[in-house]
């Protein structure tokens, strides 16, 4: 039996509640989300709540741990200079492997950290005097790359959640004299920019380590000017993982756990109001990266 309620639980540990529930075997079906010794239901706080007989936790603490992770394992990158994305390949060949030439490589220099799946400036038209953003700009290689090409009269905006890849990006900036580019701190959830104020958007295998990609999508959307455009290269699922793999620390933070199944990738680029173009599809990557995981990096345009 389903059905829809609104409640106020205030006596959501006594046993005699969770008795009841065992014995009607219902499922309230308001945001349900099925725990192992519990239920999961959407109380009318517009914050949505997980509730078991042991414990009552908002939903947003499963992304913040998702979050916490990529954190801690990109901080180490930065501050150590490994790469990760499940290969143990130095980051010049994984790049290079991607789509990045020995010249571009040349450029960056220090700023390639071999962490990417394609390379979003291969494909994208980017304009001199450009507004661009870097979702999720690491230590800076796209945006170094993207300011040669926007010139004096453009800017580069790259935004990072890692507060060492924002100072690995700056230093790597100043390091090479590049004066038209901004690091800014900040999630691709929620972007620190005004509506409808940059040009182009590239991101290069960082979509899938957020934890709301809708969401995601739809801020960009948001600060993209009307006739704006994305260039993305992203990891996608050809199958489904295994539960196993899903909770793998390892493979969040390599780009893999976190990642959709390729239909629904699109559908949620669609949602949010994008028109779509795919320009590559990469399965080589899966046995070069990913020890032959189901799955493809995938290069897209959007435009607005």
């Amino acid at each position: 039996m389903n059905f829809e309620f609104e409640a106020v639980f205030v006596l959501l540990n006594k046993p005699t509640f969770w008795r009841i529930v065992s014995l009607l075997r219902v499922r309230l079906m308001v945001g349900h989300i099925p725990l192992e010794d519990g239920i999961g239901v959407r109380v009318p706080d517009p914050q949505p709540i997980l509730f078991s007989k042991n414990h009552a936790i908002p939903l947003t603490m499963k992304k913040e741990t998702v979050k916490k992770i990529v954190k801690d394992k990109y901080k180490e990158i930065a501050t150590k200079g490994t790469s990760c994305c499940c290969s143990c390949n130095k980051a010049k060949n994984i790049s290079k492997s991607i789509g990045y030439s020995d010249e571009e490589l040349k450029i960056v220099g220090e700023a390639n950290l071999g962490l990417g799946c394609g390379n979003p400036l291969a494909f994208g038209k980017i304009k001199e005097g450009d507004v661009v953003l870097d979702l999720g700009s690491g230590a800076g290689i796209d945006s170094i790359l993207a300011a040669q090409r926007v010139g004096s009269k453009g800017k580069v905006i790259g935004v990072d959640m890692t507060e060492e890849m924002i100072d690995k990006a700056r230093e790597n900036a100043k390091k090479y004299n590049i004066t038209n580019v901004e690091f800014l701190l900040g999630e691709i959830e929620n972007l620190p920019l005004k509506d409808n104020s940059v040009d182009t958007v590239i991101t290069n295998c960082v979509i899938n380590l957020t934890p709301d990609k809708a969401k995601t999508f739809n801020e960009v959307h948001r600060v993209l000017k009307p006739g704006g455009k994305i260039y993305l290269s992203d990891i996608v699922l050809l199958e489904e993982l295994s539960k196993e793999q899903r909770n793998n620390k390892d493979l969040l933070s390599g780009c893999v756990a976190g990642a959709l199944l390729k239909e629904d990738y699109l559908n949620k680029i669609e949602s949010a109001g994008f028109k779509v173009r795919i320009l590559y599809e990469n399965k080589k990557i899966s046995k070069e990266q990913y020890n032959g995981i189901a799955l493809e990096s995938l290069m897209v345009e959007l435009i607005k």
